[in-house]
C-alpha cells in the first residue's frame, strides 16, 4: 500500500522515527542503526516500507534500503516470526550476513538475535533455504562492498568471490569465508592464489 516515504525526520524514539511528508506525520519503526542512520542524513530520506496490518493496529516498518526490505519480507514468511521478531534479527544481522548464515546452516549466528532462539533459528534456515542461492548472495555482497569502497574511495576485491568459493569447496562455512577473505587487503585484487593463501591465515 505504502511503497517508501520521502520526508524529513522531525523526531524519533529508540525504535521509531518521525517523518514528516506532504504535511503528514509517518511513525515507521526501524533498527537501532536505521534510526541513526536516518537521523543523521540532512533534508529529507527515503525510507522504504511495509505496511503491516493486524487487527488491533496498523504499523509502518521502514528501511534504508530495498535490500533489506525484501529481507524483512522473506522473514515474514517463516512460520511464527512476526514483523517485530523479524526487525529483530536484522537488527542484529545485516541482509548480506542473514542470507550466508542461512545458506551455510549457521543456526548459532541467527540465534544470537533478540527473541530467536534455536529452534526458530533452525526453523528459519528450513524454509528460507529454498529461497535464496548463493551466487545471488554473492553477487549482493560484492554489489555492496563496490558501493563501500566507491564511498571510502578503495578497490574492491575483485578475486573476492572466487577465493570465497575455494574455502567452502575446502569445508569452511560460507559466513566464514567470507569474513576471512573479507580481512585481506594487501594483496593484488585480481590474484586468486594470493587471495586465497591470506584468507587461510585468517581462518
Amino acid at each position: 500500500m505504502i511503497s517508501f516515504i520521502y520526508g524529513t525526520v522531525v523526531d524519533s524514539t529508540e525504535t521509531s522515527v518521525i517523518v514528516e511528508a506532504g504535511g503528514i506525520g509517518y511513525e515507521i519503526f526501524m533498527t537501532g542503526s536505521a534510526i541513526e542512520q536516518a537521523v543523521r542524513k540532512e533534508g529529507q530520506v527515503k525510507i522504504h516500507t511495509h505496511f503491516h496490518v493486524r487487527e488491533d493496529a496498523m504499523q509502518l516498518f521502514g528501511f534504508l534500503s530495498k535490500d533489506d526490505l525484501q529481507m524483512f519480507r522473506l522473514l515474514l514468511g517463516v512460520n511464527g516470526i512476526g514483523p517485530k521478531a523479524a526487525l529483530g534479527v536484522l537488527a542484529g544481522l545485516t541482509a548480506d550476513e542473514l542470507r550466508f548464515a542461512v545458506l551455510s546452516d549457521d543456526a548459532k549466528t541467527i540465534s544470537k538475535a533478540p527473541g530467536i532462539g534455536k529452534k526458530t533459528a533452525q526453523k528459519l534456515i528450513l524454509e528460507l533455504k529454498d529461497k535464496l542461492k548463493l551466487e545471488d548472495a554473492f553477487e549482493k555482497k560484492l554489489a555492496h562492498e563496490q558501493d563501500a569502497a566507491t564511498i571510502s574511495g578503495t578497490n574492491i576485491l575483485n578475486g573476492s568471490k572466487e577465493a570465497v568459493e575455494a574455502l567452502v569447496a575446502l569445508g569452511y562455512s560460507s559466513t566464514d569465508a567470507l569474513r576471512a577473505v573479507r580481512k585481506v587487503t594487501d594483496v593484488p585484487p585480481d590474484d586468486v592464489e594470493a587471495i586465497l593463501k591470506a584468507a587461510l591465515k585468517n581462518l
